[in-house]
């Protein structure tokens, strides 16, 4: 619940609002991207997001782990909280297509098979409409379809605890991985001068 003060004259009145009310501005997006340490540190700077978990969503099998969740059909993907007064959903979408390469079919980047795969997963109807429309512009600015699966949302899975905020925690090893892995040099082969577009220098 979250308390308010509200001054009229000489009287002082409390009041609560609801926890939906409070929440009203978080809203979620989950996105696969390749490998999720990826997706976290990128998503990171985009002005509006709340918090991330890294995890694993669309596999045959609860509780997977990084160990299983391959063999179970899951995806790396990041769970985002952000705030819809300061970031629309349809800007997250746009800072997403344009952080990944929708062309590859087989994973992404150095990252290959299905558990590297991109995918968008709505967590609503209106998000669903809005993914699928946004597809098909990121499709028609690259001038060839995307490989990238919308669906609506299964269960997400949070990944151990050491994968949270790994680039943060381990920046020399991310830093080391992200270059040999190629992820910013093809961004950019893909998306040229809008690669990265939605955010903040530094990703």
């Amino acid at each position: 619940m979250l308390r308010h003060i509200l001054a009229t004259g000489a009287a002082v009145i409390a009041f609560t609002l609801p926890d939906s009310v409070a929440l009203a501005k978080a809203q979620t997006a989950i996105f696969a991207g390749g490998c999720f340490w990826s997706v976290e540190s990128d998503f990171g700077h985009v002005p509006g997001v709340i918090s991330m978990t890294a995890g694993y969503i669309g596999g045959t099998s609860d509780h997977p782990t990084y160990e299983d969740h391959e063999n179970a059909g899951h995806r790396e993907a990041v769970k985002i909280e952000f705030d819809d007064a300061r970031i629309s959903y349809a800007q997250m979408l746009d800072a997403y297509w344009h952080s990944i390469d929708p062309t590859d079919h087989g994973g992404q980047f150095c990252d290959r098979g299905h558990s590297y795969t991109t995918a968008i997963y709505a967590t609503g109807k209106e998000q669903l409409a809005l993914a699928t429309k946004s597809k098909a512009v990121a499709a028609t600015q690259l001038k060839q379809p995307l490989a990238t699966e919308i669906a609506m949302a299964p269960t997400f899975w949070p990944a151990e605890d050491y994968h949270q905020h790994y680039a943060r925690k381990n920046p020399v090893r991310y830093s080391n991985y992200r270059v040999g892995c190629g992820r910013d040099a093809q961004v950019e082969r893909v998306w040229g001068a809008t690669a990265y577009h939605g955010m903040e220098a530094g990703h």
